[in-house]
């Protein structure tokens, strides 16, 4: 382990560091001066494009050399950028020197070097980077691993829907249902949250100081800068541009993206419990990993810790989600700067997440199924069935039929098959009615 692992605040970069790694491309400090470096670029790039009067004459073939500024961004190019920050104590207007050393070394662009963040404000570059980085980090590592866990449940429902299963509602015997079905509903629910995910708008502010293109309209009044940024933001950034704005993001639509997040969280919540329940029923066994440790002095112990791990990181992401949508759409006036301290922490929520879903895949693979308490189950709840002769008997138009399964079944007298069995032969219904009752066992009854 590295020394920096160990010395960490936080152990997303410390303790989990492995399985966060992927989100340092997109939510560290270096991630975030590439995005803004990228913006920047790309936005004079646009301006070349119109052509502003004065960049008409910007050789074109030098897109490519601009492109590889943030395209070949490493550490040591964003240590320069932190630098000049000490001196301009401002982290934007150092990455816009920045970019000015390198129209430097690629020469002949001293003529064109005023126009990179010409008409902008900070946020014009935070507010396309932040929402650019948070895209393709949910498109790159976020969307990919809720898929992962999505197929790991559609395999285990599709080798287990013959299954039969005990069902508990209110923690008590119920109707008994098949084990596939039960996490086949946990298949559609993230799949249809994930949906809904996947269709939230991911925009961004683009406008000038207070958000009215007052620098752009006064220095070029021809132009209708309106259409010019939403093309800037669509074509360039693959984002869709907020048309109303202070000098900030309304931040309305990345709050639904977290909310979204928030409520896939959620979903895995539920599922780590009924598993660790399942384990605890002794419904599934777990693999033992040679050398591992379940307790410090129960040697027997082969705990769930994976669903626990899971559970409570979900639980520090959901709470950081829900301020993140609480927080964000509210400013004071045109803009207070209380968003940009909290945007910075856009990735911990995520980081979170990635580590409870690579907790909860961790201990799904773990699971070994065990039928034969299953069964046991079944067997010895044969109150369970008590539904099914009554509806049948509702249907023959047997006078009270629930009230007299009722009867039969709320006393402290255990429920066997020779009981109900006992009872449906006291009936004064047909036979054949009768031998339809006697099929019904608590492992047929299952629906569909």
């Amino acid at each position: 382990m590295k020394l920096d692992n160990l010395t960490a605040i936080s152990p997303i970069d410390g303790r989990y560091r492995s399985k966060t790694e992927p989100l340092a491309e997109y939510f560290s400090e270096y991630a975030l001066i590439r995005f803004r470096v990228r913006v920047e670029i790309e936005y004079f790039i646009t301006l070349c494009e119109l052509p502003l009067p004065q960049l008409a004459t910007f050789d074109k073939q030098l897109f490519t050399s601009l492109r590889d500024i943030f395209l070949n961004f490493d550490e040591q190019d964003a240590q320069r950028v932190k630098d000049i920050e000490k001196t301009t104590n401002h982290d934007v207007k150092a990455v816009e020197y920045f970019i000015k050393e390198q129209f430097d070394k690629i020469g002949g662009l001293e003529a064109y070097k005023e126009f990179i963040h010409f008409g902008l404000t900070s946020q014009d570059i935070n507010n396309t980077s932040v929402p650019l980085s948070i895209k393709e980090a949910l498109a790159d590592v976020y969307y990919p691993q809720v898929e992962e866990l999505i197929a790991l449940l559609q395999s285990y429902a599709e080798e287990w829907k013959d299954v039969p299963m005990l069902a508990k509602t209110h923690g008590q015997p119920a109707s008994p249902t098949r084990l596939g079905k039960e996490i086949m509903v946990y298949v559609y629910r993230l799949s249809e949250q994930l949906k809904s995910l996947k269709a939230c708008k991911i925009t961004a502010k683009f406008g000038g100081a207070t958000g009215n293109f007052n620098a752009h309209h006064v220095a070029y009044p021809d132009y209708d800068w309106k259409t010019i940024a939403d093309k800037f933001v669509s074509e360039k950034l693959g984002l869709e541009r907020e048309q109303y704005t202070t000098q900030i993001s309304n931040y309305d639509n990345l709050g639904a993206v977290f909310d979204a997040i928030r409520r896939i969280n959620t979903i895995i919540i539920d599922l780590d419990r009924d598993f660790w329940m399942y384990i605890s029923m002794e419904y599934f066994k777990q693999k033992i990993k040679a050398g591992e440790v379940g307790s410090s002095a129960m040697p027997h112990k082969v705990n769930p810790i994976d669903y626990e791990n899971s559970e409570g990181n979900l639980g520090i992401a959901n709470a950081l989600l829900q301020f993140l949508a609480q927080k964000l759409p509210v400013s004071r006036l045109q803009r207070d700067l209380t968003d940009s301290t909290v945007l910075r922490n856009v990735g911990v929520p995520l980081g979170h997440s990635i580590i409870a879903i690579q907790s909860t895949l961790k201990g799904l693979h773990k699971l070994i199924l065990n039928e034969e308490k299953m069964s046991e189950d079944l067997d010895n709840t044969w109150a369970v069935v008590a539904e099914a002769i009554q509806t049948i008997l509702r249907r023959e138009g047997y006078p009270h039929p629930y009230e007299a399964l009722k009867a039969l079944t709320r006393t402290n007298q255990k429920m066997t098959e020779e009981t109900i069995h006992e009872f449906i032969k006291q009936l004064n219904v047909s036979d054949s009615v009768k031998a339809e009752l006697m099929a019904i066992t608590p492992h047929n009854y299952v629906g569909i």
